[in-house]
């Protein structure tokens, strides 16, 4: 009867081995079950979110290209091999005002999206404008809200910059090498255009130059 007693409760304990050894595998299958969806899951929505990241940013490239690409109405243009490019120091006079090219100082003004208060040099601003920037100028004419929209644009463009110029026939005038037009607000859809065509656009002569370490004490 002992040995019996003692067999009966050896497989008992063989049977509760068992039972924990399929318990702990159970749930070591379903943890690893959970871990693989979790990693799945996760996976997916990285995946998720960098395709419509993609398509986001394809999407703002084509409306820049399609921006680009239409006209500019009013867009007046100098034929770029009549706008020479020497470094000089004695003032220039030039033809148009504001200027959008012809011999300028060795040193440009900083236009990484700088926004000047107050008036700046020709001569510097029109060796920015062979870097591949655009120039935005103001009368005082302009309103407040124009200035500040404008500035705002500006500050964050790189190769661009802004400053007052009350010389100038229209109340808010665009340059870039070459090439120039008058809007008539901050909200003119040419604003746009223009950026889209001229910021590091095809009439730079001096592309991916710098635009920062010049003058910039305005």
């Amino acid at each position: 009867m002992s040995f019996d007693r003692r067999t009966r409760i050896e497989q008992m304990r063989n049977a509760d081995r068992a039972r924990d050894r399929r318990n702990r595998a159970l749930a070591i299958g379903l943890s690893a079950l959970v871990v693989a969806g979790l990693v799945a899951f996760g996976s997916y929505a990285l995946l998720d979110r960098s395709e419509a990241a993609d398509k986001g940013d394809a999407v703002a490239a084509d409306e820049a290209t399609a921006s680009a690409a239409e006209p500019i109405e009013g867009l007046k243009t100098w034929d770029a091999k009549k706008l020479t490019r020497n470094h000089v120091t004695e003032t220039v006079t030039y033809p148009m005002k504001p200027p959008v090219g012809g011999d300028h100082s060795p040193v440009w003004m900083n236009c990484d999206g700088e926004v000047y208060k107050k008036a700046i040099p020709d001569m510097n601003a029109v060796h920015s404008l062979e870097h591949g920037s655009v120039w935005v100028t103001y009368t005082d004419k302009a309103s407040a809200a124009d200035v500040a929209e404008l500035a705002a644009l500006v500050g964050k463009t790189p190769y661009s910059l802004m400053s007052p110029y009350q010389d100038q026939a229209g109340t808010i005038m665009l340059s870039a090498w070459g090439k120039q037009v008058t809007v008539d607000s901050a909200d003119d859809p040419r604003v746009g255009r223009f950026f889209a065509k001229f910021v590091q656009g095809e009439q730079t002569p001096e592309p991916g130059a710098a635009c920062t370490g010049g003058l910039g004490s305005q």
